[in-house]
């Protein structure tokens, strides 16, 4: 009795171990908190929480949240997401009498009283929130576009957390409008224009709000070499009528005062510079920066209007004048209003200048020529937040070019954020303006279309994938903002990277421990051994070399193992200590070194395929969100398989899988199958155009194998539609035949099947071959070859007859010439001769 006890007792216990055994690879595989042996590392993986109870086996101290392993809940380290409003002042509602007079010292208004939404947490994990309330003795109310203001979030490592948050355009929102003008000679007539259109803007402009200001400041170029000709007499006048040069003067802060603007720009003298290029930077740069000598008010929509017909010089182009000095976006203006470092320093850079404009909110209208809007364009596309507009030859447009770039501004709100840390990730979500979008939040950080009082609903989404290396940058403070306004989300985020159980002030930690042999602390219920003694209770000090604790060998998983600490480790005073990779990116760990992050499936060639899809942790692909499979390799998006001209997926004729269509077969045989990207298209075979093609030559043409009673008997499936011109739409799944006759006409037919009948295009007509006319050819050729000869025969004659008629001509010239008398013959002699004899002389 007693041995068969023994024997039933001994099989149960190998089937335990056997099913445990077989159980523990897929639980290792699916469970992300195994390997993870702090505190720290175990929260800041999702879903994991952490045991602090002493005595525990470190392999059990991180658990899933949803299973407690009969730890004691005070024990239990969870900390969750927590989201508090800080400030939260209600939207602006109709006109706010006097809020630009009053909103450069105004902290808030009536009471923005905290609100509080967080959620659950355990005790050992909550702490103290501190909570804010402003309050203003002053009697103007803020204007309020954003809400809430100031939020609290405490947020877990690789767990996302969305933010809510409106903005609403206040109704007659101030405006500040500071009109720069390049002033250079070729700018005179611009100038004229200007002071003329003064009054017409400020009216224009206090058609959108009743609380306008507007400035005015012009700029040249360094008074330097090779910008500016330094020749004594050109300093004082560069060419006639103008005056000397400068860099940048503020000739008047904003002001309501219109007169006083249409003055300003009428009394500006111009003047002249050397090269092509302008110093517009610099001018930009004092206009923005100088807030209190331009008077830009603190909440404002603020316009800096730039006019010029000319390029701009950059840094750098400084040295070209001996100035190497970098500038120092900072403002240097004296007295007067001149810019004094205009020679000292260099142009500032194109990102210097998007850095001030987003640090002041300012939105910078590029009011240009044609022949410079191309570069203005491309200019934009670099300034945060502004535009470039055409500006007519003498500047008559600007008031029209003014206010529709400021309507087109105001039209659309654009949300940014100053967050430059690439461990916190933020994505942006909206639904369009309140009313008339469908609700549905899509990602998204513009809105476009907005109007006064139009609110516009966001959400921001916030994702830690790691915490940063630095501890002071646990705690960020990050700042959401519209484009060009003064107003913004400040959000206090502080990332939840360790456990309070590890730090010092904890009831849970406890220096030099007995539990850990005074040779360790005991944190969280681990021990952090010191420089001499190391094992899971700091029983081994740096000699020592022992294994096994009461004949248990501490640094194999179970019985069942043959090798220490995995084969990818060594073993020392019962700890493993895992071997180093070669490659720097591949890591092993985990108590027994069973633990890396190379050995999972692969996908397109990657791990995981690839960081974008997901992880390996643990021999498992922990996919990113939109991802699935044993590789990371499937994406979980259905939109892939909806065909343009569809909205079912896989237009109803297959299943979605991995993004992709897989097309159900289209017939009970099994032997043809849906085709097509989307399944769109019905199954064709080759062998239909010969099925057809009897019927159709037949009713078309009234020829082929079938004459009319046999065609009238065995084409009944369909009737061809005629058509003029046929050709395949192999979208719509249409397939194109062709076939000639015995005479060697050609005809077309298109056929398509629609799941349950044939419908058949053919061509009205029969493609012939011309009839060619043999004999007509031949005559033809030979009729050709004959008047060749002929045309051929008369040339000869031609040029023989010119050539006789030339050498006729030529023997009357040389016989009219002659000088003997053609009456006597020239070779005629006397049969008689008579000499004298010159002795005689007469006797």
């Amino acid at each position: 009795m007693d041995r068969r006890l023994w024997w039933g007792g001994a099989a149960t216990l190998l089937v335990t171990v056997f099913l445990a055994l077989l159980a523990a690879p897929e639980a290792n595989a699916q469970n992300p908190c195994l390997g993870k042996l702090n505190c720290s590392d175990c929260i800041r993986t999702p879903t994991c929480s952490w045991c602090s109870k002493s005595g525990l086996e470190d392999s059990k101290r991180c658990f899933q949240s949803n299973r407690k392993l009969g730890c004691p809940e005070r024990h239990i380290h969870n900390p969750s997401i927590q989201y508090r409003k800080i400030l939260a002042q209600e939207l602006s509602r109709g006109r706010v009498a006097g809020a630009a007079a009053g909103a450069a010292g105004a902290a808030g208004g009536k009471g923005g009283a905290s609100v509080s939404t967080s959620s659950s947490s355990s005790s050992s994990s909550s702490s103290s929130w501190s909570s804010s309330s402003s309050s203003s003795s002053s009697s103007r109310r803020k204007i309020v576009q954003i809400y809430p203001q100031r939020v609290g979030l405490k947020l877990r490592i690789n767990e996302a957390y969305r933010i809510k948050f409106e903005y609403a355009q206040a109704e007659d929102y101030p405006v500040d409008l500071y009109y720069l003008m390049d002033l250079s000679k070729s700018m005179e007539d611009d100038k004229d224009k200007l002071s003329t259109l003064g009054d017409l803007l400020v009216a224009s402009m206090r058609n959108v709000t009743s609380n306008f200001r507007l400035g005015f400041g012009s700029f040249v170029d360094k008074i330097v070499m090779p910008y500016v000709s330094t020749v004594p007499k050109n300093l004082e006048e560069p060419c006639p009528g103008c005056a000397a040069p400068y860099g940048f003067q503020n000739a008047m802060p904003l002001s309501e005062d219109a007169g006083e603007f249409a003055g300003k720009v009428k009394n500006a003298a111009v003047s002249g510079n050397l090269d092509a290029p302008e110093g517009g930077f610099d001018a930009i740069m004092q206009a923005i920066v100088c807030r209190d000598e331009i008077g830009w008010r603190n909440q404002a929509r603020r316009l800096l209007v730039f006019s010029t017909d000319a390029g701009f010089h950059y840094a750098g182009d400084g040295k070209l004048g001996g100035i190497v000095k970098p500038n120092d976006g900072e403002c240097h203006l004296d007295g007067r209003g001149l810019y004094t470092h205009s020679t000292l320093q260099d142009y500032p850079s194109i990102s210097q200048i998007n850095l001030k404009v987003k640090e002041n909110s300012i939105n910078v209208i590029f009011a240009v020529t044609g022949e410079q809007i191309g570069i203005y364009e491309r200019l934009k596309d670099h300034v945060e937040g502004s535009s470039a507009g055409k500006l007519s030859n003498d500047s008559s447009n600007v008031v029209d070019l003014v206010r529709e770039q400021y309507e087109k501004i105001t039209s659309s709100v654009e949300m940014r954020d100053n967050a430059t840390s690439s461990i916190v990730r933020l994505r942006y979500f909206t639904s369009g303006i309140e009313g008339k979008g469908d609700n549905i939040m899509r990602e998204n950080h513009t809105c476009e279309g907005l109007k006064v009082g139009s609110k516009v609903n966001f959400e921001v989404e916030f994702l830690a994938k790691q915490c940063p290396r630095n501890r002071a940058d646990w705690k960020q403070t990050i700042q959401i903002y519209p484009v060009g306004i003064d107003e913004s989300l400040i959000v206090d985020l502080e990332l939840l990277c360790d456990c309070q159980c590890e730090r010092e002030n904890h009831s849970e930690f406890e220096k030099k421990s007995e539990y850990c042999n005074k040779a360790g602390d005991l944190v969280c219920g681990v021990c952090q051994c010191d420089e001499q003694h190391f094992g899971p209770r700091c029983e081994c000090d740096s000699h020592g070399e022992g294994k096994e604790l009461d004949g248990v060998n501490l640094c194999r998983k179970d019985n069942t193992s043959l090798v220490d600490c995995s084969g990818r480790g060594s073993c020392i005073c019962g700890q493993c200590h895992c071997d180093a990779k070669t490659n720097p990116e591949e890591k092993v760990w985990g108590r027994f070194c069973e633990c890396d992050n190379f050995s999972c499936n692969y996908g397109g060639g990657e791990i995981c395929s690839g960081s974008s899809h997901g992880v390996c942790d643990c021999g498992k692909c922990l996919c990113e969100p939109g991802w699935s499979g044993d590789a990371c390799e499937c994406s979980t998006v259905n939109t892939t398989c909806i065909g343009p001209k569809s909205t079912d997926i896989c237009s109803g004729r297959g299943v979605c899988k991995c993004g992709k269509c897989l097309c159900d077969l289209a017939n009970d045989d099994g032997d043809e199958r849906y085709g097509g990207e989307y399944c769109e298209r019905v199954p064709l075979t080759a062998t239909h155009c010969s099925e057809y093609q009897a019927c159709v030559q037949c009713q078309m043409y009234q020829k082929g194998e079938f004459n009319e009673e046999e065609c009238a008997a065995n084409c009944t499936a369909f009737v061809p539609l005629p058509v003029d011109y046929v050709e395949a739409n192999e979208e719509e799944g249409e397939v194109m035949c062709i076939y000639f006759d015995d005479e060697g006409c050609r005809y077309k037919f298109v056929y398509l099947y629609n799941g349950t009948d044939v419908v058949i295009r053919a061509q009205e007509k029969l493609e012939c071959p011309p009839v060619v006319h043999f004999l007509g050819i031949i005559f033809l050729v030979v009729g050709a070859i004959v008047l060749i000869g002929l045309i051929l025969l008369l040339l000869w004659k031609l040029l023989t007859t010119i050539h006789d008629r030339r050498e006729f001509a030529k023997f009357e010239k040389e016989r009219m010439l002659a000088k003997w008398d053609t009456g006597e013959n020239p070779i005629y002699k006397q049969a008689t001769s008579t000499f004298k004899n010159p002795t005689y002389a007469g006797k």
